[in-house]
């Protein structure tokens, strides 16, 4: 089996090509695979590590393009069910050169929101370090909620550790309320928290590093550590023990686009924890893939390959 192993919905996206059109008015679109959970696994792919998707689309040509790309990708498509009756999910995103691109999912009844949770039963564990939860997998439907639960417990039966990332789409939740409360119930199977310091403040009403992490770490005896991202100023660590500390971020001449920044963040952290790396320095790691990341245009054009990464960290500490 592989190292890395994460639950999720590929997301076939049509991106803009027209500038600052929207998407109403855009005509042309060029069709690229991402979701935030497949996000992890292509980067952590590109640094080298093995990784495993797991997943269901439909018998459909997205489908078909879905497992084509993720394979292009070297990650893992052993455990990707197909779905004869419901359709692969997929979205239109805007082209813009100011701020984020707006973007509109059709995901609802989606192949993946029919995903078993039998499924999770033919999961061969051997030999995974680190599996990576993200709450969206979660929103798309109960049963998606219900197979997500259920991976979750397999991976602590199997003692194997767990990062987990709130990933908030309140779009994709019956109500805010809704969100808030699982997320924050599914936060507990999570060893290492990723919060960023917006989503703490929806989740649990305080912008202080701090507090965010404070309240994770009493969430849930599995949670030893909190990762509070603070976008270009860094990351706040907190640890069960009470250590805690400050990793600074990269400077950025100029923001792209911030979309998979969180999930860069992510694998740079994890793949450091697998390699051996202190927590101090898979962070560092997390903070250079995703200032890497907000300068492209892409979902996940940023991540770098290991010579790609240790190039730019010597260029940063050159600068420093």
């Amino acid at each position: 089996m592989s190292e890395i192993l994460t639950l999720g919905e590929p997301i076939v996206t049509f991106t803009s090509t027209d500038l600052n059109a929207g998407l109403v008015d855009s005509i042309n679109y060029y069709k690229f695979l991402g979701g935030a959970e497949l996000n992890v696994m292509i980067g952590a792919s590109r640094l080298g590590h093995s990784t495993e998707y797991i997943s269901q689309v439909g018998a459909d040509p997205l489908g078909q393009f879905a497992i084509k790309e993720i394979s292009k990708y070297h990650v893992g498509n052993h455990y990707i069910s197909t779905d004869d009756d419901n359709w692969t999910a997929f979205q239109l995103k805007e082209l813009v050169d100011q701020g984020d691109p707006a973007t509109f999912n059709f995901r609802r009844r989606s192949a993946a929101a029919h995903f078993d949770k039998s499924n999770i039963d033919h999961i061969d564990f051997t030999g995974v370090k680190i599996a990576h939860l993200s709450g969206i997998f979660p929103a798309i439907s109960m049963q998606a909620r219900e197979a997500f639960r259920y991976f979750a417990e397999q991976l602590i039966a199997h003692e194997i550790q767990t990062t987990f990332d709130p990933n908030l789409r309140p779009a994709l939740w019956e109500s805010q309320a809704v969100m808030i409360e699982t997320i924050n119930d599914l936060a507990k199977y999570g060893e290492i928290v990723l919060p960023g310091i917006n989503e703490g403040e929806i989740l649990m009403g305080s912008r202080d590093p701090e507090k965010i992490a404070d309240f994770y770490l009493a969430n849930s005896d599995r949670t030893q550590t909190v990762v509070v991202k603070l976008g270009p100023e860094g990351a706040y660590v907190k640890n069960k023990s009470g250590d805690s500390y400050i990793v600074k971020g990269f400077n950025v001449k100029k923001v792209v686009d911030t979309v998979g920044a969180g999930d860069g963040f992510a694998l740079g952290l994890i793949t450091a924890l697998i390699e051996g790396l202190p927590m101090a320095k898979a962070v560092e790691r997390g903070n250079a893939v995703g200032a890497l990341q907000v300068q492209t245009t892409g979902d996940n054009d940023g991540y770098p390959t290991r010579d790609q990464l240790t190039q730019y960290l010597v260029s940063e500490q050159k600068e420093d």
